[in-house]
């Protein structure tokens, strides 16, 4: 667990919660941006029923799409892992890039030249206020990590990684993770 302050690049994982947040009950984001005018990021782990070639036909691919946050649901993003193929990428850390060419990513996908493992797709995105996130810290709702992933961040299951990052707290956390997510089924 990280005792500082968040920055871009950090994981944000929801801490365990019996109140029924259903946006982000047992959620990981990835702090996309974090600066003095408010934070972004894109939850990790909420695969959505949809494939991206659902969303855009012209896509010839089954990759998933995953609910991002529950701010502006109706446009899509994504995150990556290959900026040198994708022009116009954002850095946000440890090889972990954001948005870029739509037009070049589609070409790429139909190519074959990129594949599941390289990018994620969301409907939506994360969105904090000045000093809401820093709140919500105080509140405790959050613990955050660094992405010891790095770019694999993008390999990971999303099925179990709020179990293993809070795993990775010990103590009474290891508890939690392995609590049912609705209480009433306990």
């Amino acid at each position: 667990m990280i005792s500082v302050l968040p920055k871009k690049g950090h994981l944000l994982i929801a801490e365990p919660s019996t109140l029924g947040d259903f946006s982000f009950n047992r959620s990981v984001v990835l702090l996309a941006e974090h600066n003095t005018e408010g934070s972004v990021g894109f939850i990790l782990n909420k695969p959505l029923g949809y494939s991206i070639n659902d969303l855009v036909p012209e896509i010839n691919a089954s990759f998933k799409v995953y609910n991002g946050g529950p701010v502006e649901q109706d446009n899509l993003y994504f995150i990556h892992n290959i900026p040198h193929i994708i022009p116009g990428s954002i850095e946000i850390a440890n090889g972990i890039y954001w948005g870029g060419d739509f037009e070049t990513t589609k070409t790429l996908i139909n190519q074959g030249e990129i594949s599941k493992h390289n990018i994620r797709f969301f409907l939506g995105y994360s969105g904090w206020a000045v000093n809401q996130l820093e709140n919500e810290l105080k509140e405790n709702s959050w613990i955050i990590t660094e992405n010891n992933q790095k770019s694999e961040l993008l390999s990971k299951s999303s099925q179990s990684f709020w179990k293993e990052k809070i795993q990775e707290q010990g103590g009474e956390y290891v508890l939690f993770s392995n609590a049912p997510s609705d209480p009433i089924l306990n």
